[in-house]
């Protein structure tokens, strides 16, 4: 390697590292914060109404995923990729994608995209706009994580935004790497 290019090397290998260091201080620095509790909300599920507190499981700890529902080819994105590892994930806390969909909805939606993981809707529910995903008429996609106390009671921990080159979806970061990058390209529910 040449000087210009063994620098260029160095110079990545340190934001790299520098990275891994932010992301982990930012999920610390989260953590942090005051816990908020949260009602045990009712929310619609497949097979009628589905108490926040069920999704937890056998598990202390939940995470659910906000995803703006079948309309959204990016939300569509991330819970495909999620669809691959959400097993890995039940393994340490609940978890469950939450959207605006009726059940039937997701329940077809899900079938015809393979997915696996639990969903419920937020239909009927205040539970997306108290969480912060849901703004006048829109709503956003990201990630709420939960902890039930001894007693029952339900405190949000943290949540983080979805969008593009965030951490929880790695195709962003994949296709970063081509020659020209991620272009212009943008996800779509049939290639």
């Amino acid at each position: 390697m040449n000087p210009s290019e063994t620098e260029v090397v160095s110079e990545i290998e340190r934001l790299e590292e520098s990275l891994v260091v932010q992301h982990e201080r930012l999920a610390e620095l989260k953590r942090r914060l005051p816990k908020k509790e949260v009602s045990d909300y009712t929310l619609a599920g497949a097979k009628g109404p589905v108490k926040l507190s069920t999704l937890f499981g056998e598990k202390r700890d939940l995470i659910v995923i906000h995803n703006m529902g079948k309309g959204c080819r990016y939300c569509t994105l991330w819970a495909d990729g999620l669809n691959g590892v959400w097993w890995h994930l039940e393994n340490r806390a609940g978890f469950a994608v939450v959207s605006p969909d009726p059940p039937e909805t997701q329940r077809q939606f899900a079938t015809s995209r393979g997915w696996k993981f639990p969903m419920a809707s937020g239909q009927g529910s205040t539970f997306i706009e108290d969480m912060g995903f849901r703004a006048e008429k829109s709503y956003r996609p990201g990630v709420s994580t939960f902890r039930k106390s001894e007693d029952g009671k339900i405190w949000r921990v943290a949540t983080a935004p979805f969008g593009p080159f965030d951490p929880f979806c790695g195709v962003w970061h994949l296709m970063a790497l081509l020659a020209d990058g991620v272009h212009d390209w943008e996800p779509q529910y049939q290639y």
